[in-house]
């Protein structure tokens, strides 16, 4: 896979970046002081505060380059960074990887920025539920959660046989969340291993 810097500019990349930090960054030293007191979790090496919203969390991870990335593609930077709740459900730099050779190349061309919005905000789901909730959805489900997403579509919520949540999407691709109920100021963040494809 193309680094980020061959996929949509080195220019764009280290401005989207800095300026996402940027905005991470703001805020009183009390505020700052409080958040590292918080109850934190870990994603890509980085502490996810739960009183950050998702860009200025996500922007940190060094899981989720390509996400960052998309999402400032996509022009969703303001929509995700908004009151919410929004439950996103975050593909890691390898789940992008998996993708066939070019898709995350096409995706990021100017001219497909509204098929990259369906497929970023096919991962978005405006609620706020973690993981002990949505396990309480699939078990009063019998086994099968219907999740709808900001795209219109729908994911499937299950339970594997270790008992993760995995989310299949209408293609039949399903992803497995590998870091459940990361806390953000306007909802919460689940990993997946996976990208989503909506029809």
């Amino acid at each position: 896979m193309l680094s980020l810097t061959k996929l949509i500019g080195s220019t764009l990349v280290a401005a989207s970046l800095m300026g996402c930090a940027a905005n991470a960054e703001t805020g009183s030293n009390a505020n700052m002081a409080a958040a590292s007191s918080e109850q934190t979790v870990m994603v890509g090496g980085a502490p996810m505060y739960p009183s950050k919203n998702i860009i200025q969390n996500a922007v940190n991870s060094k899981d989720h380059e390509t996400l960052v990335a998309a999402v400032k593609a996509a022009g969703l930077v303001d929509t995700l960074q908004g009151e919410g709740p929004f439950m996103v459900f975050a593909p890691t730099d390898e789940a992008f990887a998996k993708l066939p050779a070019g898709t995350v190349e096409t995706l990021l061309k100017p001219e497909n920025k509204a098929q990259l919005q369906k497929v970023l905000t096919y991962h978005v789901v405006q609620a706020n539920a973690l993981s002990d909730a949505i396990n309480r959805m699939i078990a009063d489900d019998n086994g099968n959660h219907p999740v709808p997403t900001v795209a219109g579509g729908k994911l499937m919520a299950k339970n594997d046989a270790k008992g993760n949540i995995t989310l299949t999407d209408e293609n039949g691709r399903t992803a497995t969340v590998t870091i459940a109920d990361v806390r953000q100021s306007n909802g919460v963040i689940h990993v997946i291993d996976t990208v989503l494809l909506p029809k």
